[in-house]
């Protein structure tokens, strides 16, 4: 273990992120009934630019008279390459009564993009004396957010989460595809050579890479990973299918363009019964073989030592969390 130890991520659940544009304002007491953990209340892609300044005044109404439980209420705002953020910021936090919890940061690709924000977010809580810190989730969705995730990632202590945007970042990279996320037809390799008979496909995953290196950063920083969004809402295999290779990479939840990708989302990201009761069996398989001076026992016909105790404690900590 290193002589720094990495700081634990916020402990709130995220299985969940619910995506609602702020010019559609049926859409807000839908989103507020939901079950999803985080509300994305949403200024950038799905407002056109001449329905933003309204959109605005929409989600400040929404924050301030809907009841929003106990989620996250997250609002994003315009690319800092555009002329409506500052706006957006100044606008959303002067006027809302104190229920906003979070600023949603898109584009980013440096730590100064975070830092821009944070300071404009710490001028506008210092002159109405706020006490309540806003927190910051930033999208990692260009060439040059992947190439300096590291930094973005220790940029600023208001950073709570850390997000994949799959479409601008295949835009970004120049990758030839217009799906977002998933499986990719022609990301594809064949087995044997080319004087086999029959030569089986298997698709692997275009997201790796970006992934494990968003979980990476995240975890060193204590940043929850979340998976971004998956574009066909009629295909609830193929969202459970990335949800399930996120989960087992280290993100803590995935958006929901839909409604109906909530239920999927939650399903991945919560423990199942049987995980965490096999976690709570190895925590207590390990305090036995402590009491006996044994770093190491036999679970199921499989060695399990002082690292698995730390990963059962993953799952029952999670498991807890969501119950709480």
């Amino acid at each position: 273990m290193s002589f720094k130890v990495q700081p634990a991520a916020p402990a709130r659940p995220n299985r969940c992120q619910l995506f609602g544009p702020g010019s559609n304002t049926k859409l807000h007491p839908k989103m507020a009934a939901s079950a999803a953990d985080v509300i994305n209340l949403d200024l950038e892609d799905s407002v056109a630019p001449a329905d933003k300044p309204q959109a605005r005044k929409n989600i400040i109404e929404a924050i301030n008279t809907l009841d929003w439980g106990t989620k996250t209420v997250c609002v994003r705002i315009n690319g800092l390459d555009t002329p409506y953020w500052y706006r957006d910021v100044v606008e959303v936090l002067e006027e809302t009564n104190g229920r906003l919890d979070m600023i949603m940061i898109p584009k980013v690709g440096c730590a100064a993009d975070v830092y821009a924000v944070d300071a404009l977010v710490s001028a506008i809580e210092a002159a109405k004396g706020s006490t309540k810190r806003i927190a910051l989730e930033v999208i990692i969705e260009t060439a040059a957010g992947l190439a300096h995730v590291e930094e973005i990632a220790a940029s600023s202590p208001r950073l709570e989460a850390m997000s994949l945007g799959a479409a601008d970042f295949a835009a970004s990279m120049g990758m030839a595809t217009t799906g977002i996320g998933g499986t990719q037809a022609n990301y594809y390799m064949l087995s044997g050579d080319a004087s086999s008979e029959s030569r089986a496909v298997s698709y692997p995953d275009p997201w790796h890479h970006v992934t494990s290196a968003i979980v990476s950063a995240c975890r060193t920083h204590g940043i929850l990973p979340v998976d971004g969004p998956f574009g066909d809402f009629s295909d609830d295999e193929g969202y459970i299918a990335q949800a399930r290779r996120s989960a087992t990479m280290g993100m803590v939840g995935k958006w929901a363009i839909h409604p109906k990708q909530i239920a999927l989302a939650n399903q991945v990201f919560t423990p199942s019964e049987e995980a965490v009761t096999e976690a709570r069996e190895i925590l207590a398989a390990m305090e036995e073989a402590d009491k006996a001076g044994s770093g190491a026992t036999v679970y199921k016909g499989r060695l399990v030592d002082l690292a698995s105790i730390r990963q059962a404690q993953v799952i029952v900590k999670q498991a807890e969390m969501i119950a709480g």
